[in-house]
This record gives structure tokens, sequence and C-alpha cells, in this order.
């Protein structure tokens, strides 16, 4: 979706490949590192009085290999290497569940999408959905909003077709997101002081 819409006011976030590097069912908060750009690109949306949401599928959690408070343990790591304060997000859903299981938040539902729109009063085309994975695209157009893909290895883009099929747009990095936003005066430059 190209980035023409009302000022953004929400911004929902992958975790796992768009704000930390994809370890898969990572459960050890040593294993966290930041993607580039990312700590620069939220402190500079939070600058521009835009919410942040984390809306990340653990499936980890429902096939045993983990616990919520391993879940709970990765995303404070996260937290702390962004440097960003104790609360960045304005809110977090974590689905525990695997993908053949019945779940009410697990992505492409854009059940907490809704739910966080409406708490805070944010029209649907003021908000985005950014992440890796289709499931991340499709819960944000799931719930009307715009979404874009955060593809750190171009060389291994996650179903690039159904990407394109959906009509997602694609950055190397959030940093170059932020930058197109700014680009399109959805966002202040980040030079403006």
């Amino acid at each position: 979706m190209p980035l023409e819409s009302a000022a953004i006011q929400a911004v929902f976030f992958d975790r796992d490949g768009t704000l930390i590097e994809h370890t898969p069912y990572l459960s050890d908060p040593q294993g966290v590192v930041l993607l580039p750009g990312v700590r620069e690109a939220l402190a500079m949306l939070r600058r521009s009085d835009v919410r942040l949401f984390l809306f990340t599928n653990q499936s980890g959690v429902g096939r045993g290999f983990y616990t919520m408070a391993d879940v709970e343990l990765v995303n404070r790591r996260m937290i702390e290497l962004l440097g960003l304060g104790t609360e960045p997000f304005m809110g977090i859903c974590v689905a525990p569940e695997t993908p053949d299981e019945p779940s009410l938040y697990r992505k492409p539902s854009p059940r907490f999408i809704h739910e966080m729109l409406e708490a805070h009063a944010v029209a649907p085309v003021a908000a985005w959905m950014l992440g890796d994975s289709p499931v991340d695209w499709e819960a944000g157009l799931n719930a009307g909003i715009h979404a874009a893909a955060i593809v750190p290895d171009p060389l291994a883009p996650k179903a690039p077709e159904r990407r394109l099929e959906l009509g997602i747009s694609a950055y190397p990095s959030l940093l170059d997101w932020y930058e197109a936003a700014s680009i399109a005066q959805l966002l202040p430059s980040r030079f403006d002081g």
C-alpha cells in the first residue's frame, strides 16, 4: 500500500524479524538483538506522539517450547535495549496459540488492532501494521489499516509473491519506512528539531 493516508497516529509492530533479529522460537533474553535503525525510528515516532503497539505470535508457547514468562523476559530485554523507558508500547498482544489452534488474537486476526484503535480513538486511516510476514500484513489489512513489509534481508524475503499480491510496499528497515513516511509528510521530518 503506498504511503498515502491521514497523519500517522498509531503503529502496530511485529516483534521477530521486524524489531529484533528473527531467531526461531526465541526464549533466551540474551539472544535478543535489535535490528539496525529500530531504536532511532521508534524514538522519532514517539517524539511525533505516535502511539506504539507490539503484536506478536508466539506459537512456541502453544507448542510447549517455552512459557509466557519466557516471552515476557524476551520482551523486557528488547525494551531495555531500546532505551525508551520501561513502557514504550501502549499495548502488547502476545498470541501463544499454534497456527492450528482456535484463537481470538493470533495474526492474521485483527482483533487486537480493532481493540486498540477503539480504546485510543484512532481512525483506521491513521494506523499502520509493520511486519516481515504475510500474517502481519494480513492482520493490518483485515483491520482496515495500512500495512508495510520490513524486509531486512532482501536475499531471503518471506513470501514475496504474497506481498506483491496484497500490494504491500517493502522497506529494508524500520528506519527506511519512517523516512518514507516523513517524505510523504505523514510524519514530521526527523530533522525538525
